[in-house]
């Protein structure tokens, strides 16, 4: 075994997973010059090259990729068993990387991490705000939180939320001004904030309910958004009408500030699961987020 090898290891993987030198560098807290001499250091002594660099990308050769495929997994189950054994003794600690959709900590991430820095202070909790549906195992996440109908049969799955509704909804101002449609032909006469689907670039078709039947509606106004809180902060300025999850503007329904739209045409969403591999909750530090989404589920019951 070639000893001086083991240290770089984690080094190669990282640069794999963030796809550059530099992200791989401030993810590991080294220098990029650091992190540049121990992927020279490794492709020296197994004989080949890692990676293809060019000026604007580095990527895995066949090389590289095959010893991804058998460190990466190795290093993952080393990494667990070390954080098993010091739990033995104490308490859950380490980072825990979570990939979430931005909408998923209002809806259900935050009252968790409030819950966790008071339960668990040595475990240190990081959200990655991701719109695409990222490979949370290829990613080095622990863990991610989707709908549940976007999660892969082959990952654990544990509800976070109950199902709610997607709505429309709208400023009273602009209702005033331009009324309130009574069908889904009448959106077509309406400025609809539109969202641009981050991983194909298209336009996301709002999704209803119609005689029983799912109906995808295409909509066009004068503003486009990635996320549903910019949709929403456009929609409480009278611009135009927002589709969002429900439990994200109620408060603002409740308010007076927004009002429903097309309510009987409301689909219901599966609700937000954290869902993860299966021996990854052997994990002390994601058994403790599992432990304190379940206590909490118990505490908001019990109210």
């Amino acid at each position: 075994m070639d000893r001086d090898l083991l240290p770089h290891l984690p080094i190669i993987v990282a640069v794999a997973r963030r796809g550059g030198f530099a992200a791989a560098a401030s993810e590991l807290g080294m220098s990029a010059s650091a992190v540049s001499h121990a992927v020279r250091l490794v492709e020296e002594r197994l004989g080949q090259p890692l990676f293809a660099r060019t000026t604007r990308s580095v990527a895995l050769t066949e090389a590289g990729r095959s010893l991804i495929g058998t460190v990466t997994p190795a290093l993952q189950d080393i990494h667990e068993r070390i954080e098993r054994i010091r739990a033995v003794k104490g308490r859950p600690s380490g980072l825990l990387r979570i990939n979430a959709a931005r909408v998923c900590l209002p809806l259900a991430v935050t009252r968790v991490i409030a819950a966790m820095a008071e339960r668990y202070p040595e475990v240190e909790v990081e959200i990655f705000s991701d719109e695409r549906l990222t490979d949370i195992v290829s990613e080095g996440f622990d863990a991610g939180i989707r709908i549940g109908e976007m999660i892969a049969q082959d990952m654990v799955a544990i509800r976070l939320t109950p199902p709610f509704r997607s709505v429309v909804v709208a400023s009273p101002a602009y209702i005033s001004r331009h009324g309130r449609p009574a069908t889904l032909g009448e959106l077509s006469n309406h400025n609809c904030i539109g969202y641009r689907l981050i991983r194909s670039g298209g336009l996301y078709q709002w999704e209803f309910v119609e005689d029983g039947r799912d109906v995808a509606v295409t909509v066009g106004g004068q503003a486009i958004v990635t996320e549903a809180h910019s949709a929403i902060e456009l929609a409480l300025a009278g611009i135009g009408l927002a589709y969002a999850f429900e439990p994200l503007v109620q408060a603002d329904i409740q308010a007076g500030r927004l009002v429903h739209v097309l309510a009987d045409y409301a689909v219901t969403e599966g609700g937000l699961f954290l869902y993860f591999p299966r021996r990854a909750e052997l994990a002390p530090k994601l058994r403790a987020f599992i432990d304190t989404i379940r206590q909490i589920g118990r505490e908001s019951a019990a109210n």
